[in-house]
């Protein structure tokens, strides 16, 4: 087993009295898909936003390939690989699908632009984001406008957004959202693909899609992980299926 990209121990995140995140461990490894299973209340989303910096924790260590990050903000923690979505889609809607993922690609090189010079024109950044559109599976039509793409369509974009920035590390939170059967078959297929490169993190509603994709799951009920393992491991297990997956996701 590879030594792990992205790795957090102890992490908790108090509000008040609430114990969101209550000492969690984690550890990420690229061409590994890690599932984040629980119900809602569990602190999934919270624990994202612990690994992702929106969200300092009250306590706890995050390693990003042994350096600690656990005080650095989002901005930082994007340069050093760690990319992630959001539960509802980020995207410029007036602008073009090419632009979003070229807007994403620049940030990966912030250097000030000299007066008169156009940064759209900037080669790295174009070829970053035709790379990740193509990734994404939105290599044609990239002068549409975001706006008008469909539901699923603007998940792949946000996902080619994230992809531009060049990340070792995926948080991506509920990427299946909303979607139909043809455009969720499209995204389990891109999710396929990426998970050959990368760590990703994936917290997911759809079971069918978890245990289809998932190396690990971890489960949490109440901000602390329940289980870890192998899919096979958490669908056996009688602790999971009582505090869970026998009670559907309520």
């Amino acid at each position: 087993m590879s030594d792990p990209i992205l790795e957090a121990a102890g992490l908790t995140r108090r509000f008040g009295g609430l114990a969101a995140c209550d000492g969690v461990a984690i550890a990420l490894r690229r061409g590994e898909l890690h599932a984040l299973l629980g119900p809602n209340g569990a602190g999934k989303s919270t624990l994202i936003n612990l690994l992702s910096g929106d969200l300092k924790p009250t306590s706890g260590s995050i390693r990003m390939k042994g350096e600690e990050i656990a005080q650095l903000p989002p901005e930082r923690r994007s340069l050093r690989g760690i990319g992630r979505s959001y539960q509802k889609t980020n995207i410029f809607g007036g602008f073009t699908v090419f632009e979003n993922a070229r807007l994403a690609a620049q940030s990966r090189d912030p250097r000030s632009w000299a007066i008169g010079s156009d940064a759209g024109r900037d080669p790295v950044s174009r070829e970053r984001a035709q790379r990740a559109l193509g990734l994404a599976g939105l290599d044609a039509g990239t002068e549409r406008k975001a706006g008008a793409l469909s539901h699923g369509e603007q998940r792949q974009l946000e996902i080619a957004m994230v992809l531009a920035t060049e990340p070792e590390v995926l948080l991506l939170d509920e990427p299946l959202a909303g979607m139909g059967a043809e455009e969720s078959a499209r995204m389990v297929a891109l999710l396929k693909r990426l998970a050959g490169t990368h760590a990703i993190l994936l917290v997911e509603h759809d079971m069918d899609a978890v245990f289809a994709l998932a190396d690990r799951i971890t489960v949490m009920v109440n901000g602390q992980v329940l289980e870890s393992g192998p899919p096979a491991q958490i669908r056996a297990s009688e602790r999971v299926q009582r505090a869970y997956l026998g009670h559907g996701d309520g």
